[in-house]
């Protein structure tokens, strides 16, 4: 059988292997592929593993062979379920995996807001401290968590993990589900759901006006959710104090055109992320081959189709 990875690089940039899945068959893996590299690669495999590569009904019916594709996440609005089901293509996806990951860096975001870190170690490497007439200085305030409200938007594994960190941390947690005006009330709002139709810029205007204007919005989950222009504005006039997200609406951002919150001095972004440690990949992959062996042996294991 003939497998293709379409776009292994996010998951395996060469600091692992792939060799577990060159012994279940004839394996190509491509760090990248565009869509038209995409439609000639797996034109003749039985099955191929995707990141981010979009699959569309068109893609499938031009892979004459295709059996299985394997997502290397857990998020899967980029493959073509129903033209998946169509071909008779199965698709599994890794539902579990990254959740300590993306936790930790919830709560490494959450600390950046409230202990300035990195722009602190910044000034002190620029000179600031040694000009500076007392033993220890701060140029931006610092906050304490202990005592806190963290709102929790998304009370699944990775919501489950937070709250658990927070708690540990002296903070108060409150779940949206249970109560949505308390949780947007908070001193910390994080965002753990899914992107859906019905929640799409669910952090809008409206939703920000609701935050108190000294609160903390951190998103590690899906950069849709947030309104970026409402947000933006928010930033800028004071509507809340600071903000942390790991996703954007576009990603990678345009250089010409950009996101709005890009440049302001209360918004900390980093590039998605916040899965990425080592072991966590190492799962990803072993999971995703858990899949494969799975569907061989006839068994629906993480199976969306």
């Amino acid at each position: 059988m003939k497998l293709v990875i379409l776009d292994g690089y996010t998951t395996n940039p060469g600091d692992l292997s792939w060799d577990s899945f060159q012994e279940e068959g004839e394996l190509v893996d491509y760090d990248r592929s565009s869509r038209e590299e995409a439609i000639e690669r797996m034109s003749d495999a039985d099955a191929v593993w995707v990141n981010g590569v979009a699959l569309d009904r068109e893609m499938m019916q031009k892979a004459k062979e295709l059996k299985y594709i394997g997502i290397l996440c857990t998020g899967y609005n980029h493959v073509d379920l129903e033209g998946a089901a169509e071909q008779h293509i199965a698709v599994t996806n890794v539902p579990c995996y990254a959740e300590d990951a993306v936790a930790q860096h919830t709560i490494a975001l959450l600390l950046e807001l409230t202990n300035q870190v990195g722009f602190h170690n910044k000034r002190v490497q620029e000179g600031v401290w040694s000009d500076s007439k007392d033993d220890c200085f701060w140029e931006r305030s610092l906050s304490l968590l202990s005592g806190k409200t963290m709102g929790i938007v998304g009370y699944g594994t990775i919501g489950k993990r937070v709250a658990k960190i927070a708690e540990a941390l002296g903070m108060n947690v409150v779940l949206y589900r249970a109560n949505p005006e308390k949780t947007i009330a908070a001193d910390v709002v994080t965002l753990h759901c899914p992107l859906t139709e019905e929640n799409r810029k669910m952090v809008n205007r409206e939703f920000l006006l609701k935050m108190k204007k000294d609160a903390f919005l951190i998103n590690t989950a899906r950069g849709g959710l947030i309104d970026e222009d409402a947000l933006a504005e928010a930033l800028k006039s004071g509507g809340i104090r600071g903000a942390a997200i790991d996703v954007l609406t576009v990603e990678p951002p345009k250089k010409e055109e950009g996101s709005p919150l890009m440049g302001l001095p209360n918004c900390i972004i980093t590039p998605h992320h916040a899965w990425v440690p080592l072991e966590t990949r190492k799962k990803l992959m072993d999971e995703a081959l858990e899949n494969w062996k799975a569907y061989l042996r006839g068994e629906k294991r993480n199976r969306l189709v």
